[in-house]
C-alpha cells in the first residue's frame, strides 16, 4: 500500500513516499507546487499532511481530487494517536514535536525514548515505555542563538555554523571562535546535561536525534545517540496507518 506523509514548512515541504511502513523516498525543501506533482507520480492510496492548521486544511482541499482514500490533516489537539497524550495543552502542540514522539515510539516500541529535534528550536519530548507521550522542553535552536547574539548586542558579527566535521575549540581565541565556543559547546554540554537528568529518572532510557542540525550535533554527541533524520515522517505514516486501519 502506498502511502505519503507531507511535513508543511512555511517555504517548503518535506515529504516521505511510504510502502507500507517503509520509507521509499524522502524529499527534503520540496517547493510546493510540486506537491500535486510528487503525489500523481507516486500514486498513494492515502495521504497525512502536517502543518500548522490553515496549511494543513489548504493542501489537503488542493488533493482531494488525486487521492482515492485516506486524506487526513493532522492536528496534535484532535487527531488521534497511538500513543497516549499526556500534554497538558494539546491544542499549543506542535505537529512534529507529537508526530515525532510517534515515529520514536514505533522504532522503540515499549522502551522509554527522549527525542531530540535540533532545528530552528531546540525540543526534547519524552515517550515512556508504556506508551506515554509527556512532553518536554522546547528552547533556541543553534542558528537562533547565533542570531541572538548578533541582533542584541552592538558588535558581535553574525556567523553560520562550520561545517559538521569542523573542530570548535573549547577555548575560543578570537570573538568568532569564543562565539562559536560558547553556542556550539554550550549546546551540546546543555543536551548531555539535560539527557543525564533524564537518565537519573529512567536508567533504560535511549536516544533519538533529529531535526536539521542533528548531523552537525551528531558528531559533537555520545555514540549512544541515535541519528533518524527521517522521525517526524516516520511518525506521521504511523498516523496515517493508525486511521486506515481502524
Amino acid at each position: 500500500m502506498h502511502t505519503l506523509a507531507l511535513d508543511i514548512g512555511n517555504t517548503a515541504v518535506k515529504a516521505g513516499c511510504f510502502d507500507g511502513p517503509t520509507l521509499r523516498e524522502m524529499h527534503a525543501g520540496l517547493p510546493a507546487g510540486e506537491v500535486r506533482a510528487l503525489v500523481r507520480r507516486w500514486a498513494p492510496q492515502h495521504v497525512i499532511v502536517a502543518s500548522v492548521a490553515e496549511a494543513a486544511v489548504l493542501a489537503v482541499e488542493e488533493l482531494r481530487d488525486v487521492v482515492p482514500g485516506q486524506l487526513l490533516a493532522f492536528s496534535p489537539g484532535t487527531t488521534a494517536v497511538p500513543l497516549r497524550n499526556a500534554y497538558a495543552t494539546p491544542l499549543t502542540l506542535g505537529a512534529d514535536r507529537l508526530a515525532g514522539a510517534v515515529g520514536a515510539a514505533g522504532l522503540r516500541p515499549g522502551r522509554d525514548t527522549l527525542i531530540i529535534d535540533a532545528g530552528t528550536a531546540l525540543k526534547l519530548d519524552l515517550v515512556t515505555a508504556d506508551g506515554t507521550y509527556h512532553g518536554g522542553s522546547i528552547g533556541p535552536g543553534l542558528a537562533m542563538r547565533l542570531r541572538a547574539l548578533h541582533a542584541f548586542t552592538g558588535r558581535l558579527p553574525l556567523l553560520a555554523l562550520p561545517a559538521p566535521d569542523a573542530t570548535v575549540e573549547l577555548v575560543g581565541d578570537s570573538t568568532t571562535q569564543s562565539l562559536l565556543s560558547g553556542v556550539v559547546n554550550g549546546t551540546v554540554a546543555e543536551i548531555n546535561g539535560l539527557v543525564e537528568q533524564y537518565r537519573q529518572q529512567y536508567p533504560e532510557l535511549g536516544v533519538v536525534l533529529t531535526g536539521g542540525d542533528a548531523a552537525f550535533l551528531a558528531a559533537r554527541l555520545p555514540k549512544c545517540i541515535f541519528v533518524v533524520p527521517e522521525l517526524v515522517l516516520l511518525g506521521l505514516n504511523r498516523i496515517l496507518a493508525y486511521h486506515v486501519e481502524k
